[in-house]
């Protein structure tokens, strides 16, 4: 099991901008998509934005052009960040971060992170 640790989500005000960082530990697996999620109660969860390995990005319409999606390596760590602006009330929810995740025995799983919560509002 890998261990997905996300930080920075919080109360904003509309038009305003916020970073998420999710940060894992790269030693032993390869680390393919990773991408963030969010989800409203009542709702499914919905892809946000998402980035290959090889730095390919993906984003939902709703987001295009207010938010970037970003990965890094570092020191035996993977970090996945989420640079949003401009940001909107409907963009409240809980965000999540997800690694699709092989491991040197070839299996490949996808862990999540815990959540964090974003909150648009004035």
């Amino acid at each position: 099991q890998v261990q997905l640790v996300e930080s920075g989500g919080g109360l904003v005000q509309p038009g305003g901008s916020l970073r998420l960082s999710c940060a894992a530990s790269a030693s032993w697996f390869n680390f393919n998509t990773m991408g963030w999620y969010r989800q409203v109660p009542g709702k499914q969860r919905e892809l946000v934005a998402s980035i290959a390995s090889g730095g390919i990005t993906n984003y939902a319409d709703s987001v295009k052009g207010r938010f970037t999606v970003a990965r890094d390596n570092a020191k035996n760590m993977v970090y996945l960040y989420l640079h949003m602006s401009s940001l909107k009330p409907e963009d409240t929810a809980v965000y999540y971060c997800n690694a699709q995740i092989r491991a040197t025995t070839g299996a490949i799983f996808d862990s999540w992170g815990q959540g964090t919560q974003v909150t648009v509002s004035s």
